[in-house]
Parts: structure tokens; C-alpha cells; sequence
């Protein structure tokens, strides 16, 4: 099964903001690759709990393989994504709360921007653990969800390019 998770936390209260754009993302490429075999899921668990509801779809190596985590991430500016696979979390909870519960790195993420940035593309995020959540979980401006919206077709597309081709294929093209 090709499997594709878009991290975020339950909840009206959370549904627009910045730390849910994994969900976010992933839900609009969803509906751009309904003719596709492959299974979209949005934990019902919250950010940090993400690895229990994971599980329940990855029990073989072949499942692992087949994986694709869709997440926020501070260090990269909106409307920017990066496709990797076998790294560390990154300091990220979500993500980390996944590589615990499959004992594993060996998946492919998907990292969606969600910062502001200069002109000149460098990353102007928050300083300081309070300022950080803060940010995390405010919501985002109608202008940055149509950045969002836009990215949802860049993201369709990588990921129908993981599946079809190769992550290596994936990662020339939108990195």
C-alpha cells in the first residue's frame, strides 16, 4: 500500500494553523491524485502522538518503503518544500514521535515551508521556545493559505513522481 500522511494536530481550533500545513498539504494533493492508489491519512492523534496512529498502516519494511510523511518546517520559507529520506527528525516532534514508533528512518518526508523570508529567501522565523510555539500555532493569512493551496499541486506532483518513478527523480525536480 502507498501510503502518504499529512502531520498536523485534530481540531477546528488547529485546522489553519502553521503547524497543520503537513495537513494541510497533503489533503489538497489528495484531491489531485484521487485516481491513484495510494491511501492518505491525517492522524487523529496530536502532533507529538503522530507515530501511534502510523502503526496501525506500517508493519513490513515494504510499508516503510512506501511511506511518505508530509510536515511543517520552520527552516524553510513559505511556499518552499524539500523532499528527503533517512535523516533525523530535525528537532521536529511529529516527526520524531514517527521514527520512534517504526524504529526507523528509512522513510520519505516531505518538508513544507512555513516561515516568512527576506527578499533575498533567508528564513526569518521566531526566536525562543515560547516565540516558536507561538508561531507554530497561530494561523495562517488568507494570503499564505493561497501559498499553501498553490503548493498542494507542486506536492501532488512529487509525490505521484515517488511513486511512478523515484524519490531520486522527486528530489532532482523539486528540490
Amino acid at each position: 500500500m502507498k501510503l502518504v500522511v499529512g502531520l498536523g494536530n485534530p481540531g477546528e481550533e488547529y485546522e489553519h494553523t502553521r503547524h497543520n500545513a503537513g495537513r494541510i498539504v497533503a489533503g489538497l494533493a489528495e484531491k489531485k491524485l484521487e485516481r491513484l492508489k495510494i491511501k492518505f491519512i491525517t492522524p487523529d492523534t496530536f502532533m507529538n502522538n503522530s507515530g501511534k496512529a502510523i502503526t496501525l498502516f506500517v508493519k513490513t519494511k515494504k510499508d516503510l518503503a512506501n511511506l511518505i510523511v508530509v510536515y511543517d518546517d520552520i527552516d524553510l520559507p513559505l511556499g518552499k518544500i524539500k523532499i528527503s529520506f533517512n535523516k533525523s527528525s530535525g528537532g521536529h516532534n511529529g516527526l520524531d514521535s514517527i521514527i520512534k514508533a517504526l524504529k526507523s528512518r528509512e522513510f520519505t518526508r516531505i518538508r513544507v515551508g512555513i516561515s516568512p523570508a527576506t527578499s533575498k529567501g533567508i528564513v526569518k522565523k521566531p526566536k525562543g521556545e515560547k516565540a516558536v510555539l507561538n508561531f507554530l500555532l497561530g494561523e495562517f493569512k488568507k494570503s499564505e493559505l493561497e501559498i499553501l493551496k498553490k503548493l498542494g499541486k507542486i506536492v501532488a506532483e512529487a509525490i505521484e513522481t515517488i511513486f511512478s518513478e523515484s524519490r531520486e527523480k522527486a528530489m532532482s525536480l523539486y528540490n
